[in-house]
């Protein structure tokens, strides 16, 4: 049966200001005749480039570089409603936003992972984060400071964004000690709660993560679960004690408590998708990006990062104009992808392959280069002044 006419006015609503929805609402804008609606919704008045907080932890950036207004899509023909998503009624493709219905004829939810320090007792108390840009401002001054001590990074828990953010932390905190001519009197370590770095892309970029370590003497112990902290101490699930000056943690996450009380969530605790295009089992609504929970034939999910969303975005939003266009739609996602791996000294490295591939994602790290940290640059360019 045909999809609907392209004459017929069609509402799409995107929930989620991220990198996923903003995709998916400019691609949705350039595909559509104007007599279809599409309506971004969001808690939050601005758009932050979540892969630059950790310049601005690091001092390279600051927050007004790495923000612009959600409103500026109006400009593109784009809606922009801001306030809180309270309900989400799937069956219905029904929001509630502070009170209000909306109903969509498409439904796209890319809604952020809520952060979830409280697992870890005395963590946000205790220790300071990169993972949100309130966060990495905080970070900046004290890094910037540091003179002597010890400096532990840790992966609050197995299950958390960005693979690469962790080590990228530690590596930039090094880089900014030895810039300053203060290393040898600090102390890196990090402990994380995974049994090897980036895991899921494979050994060979694990192994290639751990000899970075190595190479700038970072204190490494892989499958260390942080249980809880105090004032300058740490502890683990082993029963070691380790003493910080500066703990900076990458926190848990969890399904955002909008998705976990509704018909979407799953027994995984997230959106579960067709991991080729991200469709759900509710008609006419897709998810993408760190809602979702896609495995992988080695066990772990895809990772919750940026450069999935963006893709997954270009999928949902080129089937979902197909039909309204009364088009077949046949766009799909083919697990692949890459990150970028920030060292330090204008340098990053670059992972990319299929993670889709069997029996195991077929992932390769580019050496660290000045290239690789100029592209991450223009990528960071072209979102924070074509997007929006």
């Amino acid at each position: 049966m045909a999809g609907p006419s392209q004459a017929t006015a069609q509402t799409v609503v995107v929930l989620g200001g991220g990198v996923g929805g903003v995709t998916t609402a400019n691609r949705l804008r350039r595909r559509l005749h104007r007599r279809h609606r599409v309506l971004l919704i969001n808690r939050d008045d601005d758009f932050t480039f979540a892969a630059s907080y950790l310049w601005v932890m690091s001092g390279g950036r600051r927050a007004h570089q790495v923000t612009r207004p959600l409103r500026a899509l109006e400009r593109r023909g784009i809606d922009v409603l801001i306030g809180d998503i309270e309900h989400i009624d799937p069956a219905a493709r029904r929001v509630t936003v502070a009170g209000r219905e909306i109903t969509a004829d498409h439904l796209v939810v890319s809604l952020v992972s809520d952060y979830a320090t409280e697992y870890i007792d005395g963590l946000a108390d205790h220790g300071e984060t990169y993972a949100t840009l309130a966060g990495a401002e905080r970070l900046a001054p004290k890094i910037a400071a540091l003179t002597t001590g010890r400096v532990l990074v840790v992966t609050a828990a197995p299950l958390y964004r960005c693979p690469a953010a962790p080590y990228e932390s530690a590596l930039l905190i090094d880089a900014n000690l030895r810039h300053a001519g203060r290393r040898h009197d600090v102390t890196v370590a990090l402990h994380s709660a995974e049994p090897a770095p980036m895991g899921v892309a494979g050994a060979n970029v694990s192994r290639a993560v751990t000899s970075l370590l190595e190479d700038r003497a970072i204190e490494y112990r892989p499958a260390h679960q942080i249980t809880s902290v105090e004032a300058g101490r740490a502890e683990f699930d082993d029963g070691a004690s380790e003493p910080f000056d500066l703990l900076v943690y990458m926190p848990p996450i969890r399904s955002p408590r909008v998705v976990a009380d509704s018909a979407l969530h799953s027994d995984s605790g997230w959106i579960e998708v067709d991991r080729e295009t991200f469709a759900t089992k509710f008609p006419g609504v897709y998810a993408i990006g760190d809602n979702t929970q896609v495995p992988l034939s080695v066990g772990k999910p895809l990772p919750r990062a940026g450069v999935f969303a963006h893709a997954q975005a270009h999928v949902v939003a080129d089937n979902i104009a197909a039909t309204i266009r009364g088009e077949v739609p046949n766009a799909t996602f083919e697990g692949r992808g890459g990150c970028f791996v920030e060292t330090g000294f204008a340098k990053a490295g670059y992972g990319s392959g299929d993670f889709y591939a069997e029996p195991a994602p077929e992932v390769t790290l580019r050496r660290p280069s000045r290239r690789s940290h100029l592209e991450k640059a223009l990528f960071e360019f072209n979102v924070m002044h074509r997007w929006l």
